[in-house]
């Protein structure tokens, strides 16, 4: 359904110090960065994006937003947290822990980054 995601940032080396940590955490790449400035992250066969605004207004979150990525499990999530915690970014929600839903009990861990983007690391716990 998604051919990928992007985000704002007011301070791209900020930006790629966080992004680069977090995607280590879960055995990616650092960012390729384009010829407009932009970094470009691929892992799983996604496209994760982060860029000035282009209109040249600043960056703002989503309020109400959320940017979930899949983990294989509650240590994954929990190594992306902590990555995020310590390059800049600031936890958020409860605890990473089990969540338990109607339909399904899922292993959650929010973050928000350095420009105020809302974050989850999700796993889905088999039945």
């Amino acid at each position: 359904m998604f051919s990928h995601m992007m985000v704002g940032s007011n301070d791209i080396g900020r930006s790629k110090k966080f992004y680069d940590a977090l995607f280590a955490s879960v055995g990616g790449k650092p960012a390729i960065e384009d010829d407009k400035g932009r970094l470009i992250y691929m892992h799983n066969g996604g496209l994760f994006l982060v860029t000035k605004p282009i209109d040249g207004e600043p960056a703002t979150h989503a309020n109400g937003g959320t940017i979930g990525f899949a983990m294989d499990n509650p240590e994954q999530a929990n190594a992306w947290h902590q990555a995020g915690v310590d390059n800049g970014g600031t936890a958020i929600e409860d605890a990473p822990g089990v969540r338990e839903g109607g339909f399904a009990n899922l292993y959650l861990a929010y973050l928000r980054d350095p420009d105020g983007n809302k974050l989850c690391a999700m796993h889905r716990i088999p039945a």
